[in-house]
This record gives C-alpha cells, structure tokens and sequence, in this order.
C-alpha cells in the first residue's frame, strides 16, 4: 500500500480507475484508457483497481459502482466520475486538472 501511496502523492497526474471483471461498461472504458494513454503517454499514470481484489482500496475511496474514475494530482482528488467517458473527455479533463 506504500508503494499505491507513493504514486498517488506523486507530482505526476495519476488516474485511477476502479473496475470489476463482471462490468460491461468496465470492458468498454478499457481500451478508451489504452488510447488514452497512448495519446497523452508519460504525463500520466493509469492504474486499473479491481474493486474485488482490492475492497479496502475501493471502501476507502467509497466507490458505490463501477466504472468510477479518479484523477489525482500530487495526492490530491481533482475529479471523479462514475461511467464511460470518451478518450477526447478523459484527455480534456486530464489537461484541465494536471495544470
């Protein structure tokens, strides 16, 4: 858990994205992520977070359903949102919060 803390708090814009193997729209978000990623490329970190695997994670953050994005900026919650968004929505949002 150091190690998650050490990322999130990190001057790197993290996006976490709290997923479950069951979760249609999960499957859908996946490679929005990937093109995500690929776009913007080391000016983020995307971690996925299984809410299964990881409850405590999850509780912490109170996630009530999934998907639910989380974007952090030198530890701190910038945005959060729960649903699919659009790679063009994800990367504006990513450009609004990693000022």
């Amino acid at each position: 858990m150091s190690n998650f803390s050490n990322i999130i708090n990190s001057d790197k814009t993290v996006l976490l994205d709290f997923s479950a193997e069951w979760c249609q729209p999960c499957k859908i978000l996946a490679p929005i992520l990937k093109e995500v990623k690929g776009q913007i490329g080391e000016r983020i970190i995307i971690l996925k977070v299984d809410i299964d695997k990881n409850p405590k994670l999850a509780n912490s953050y109170r996630v009530q359903s999934v998907p639910t994005l989380i974007l952090f900026k030198n530890g701190e919650i910038k945005w959060r949102d729960s649903g699919v968004r659009t790679t063009q929505e994800i990367i504006n949002l990513i450009n609004q919060y990693s000022q």
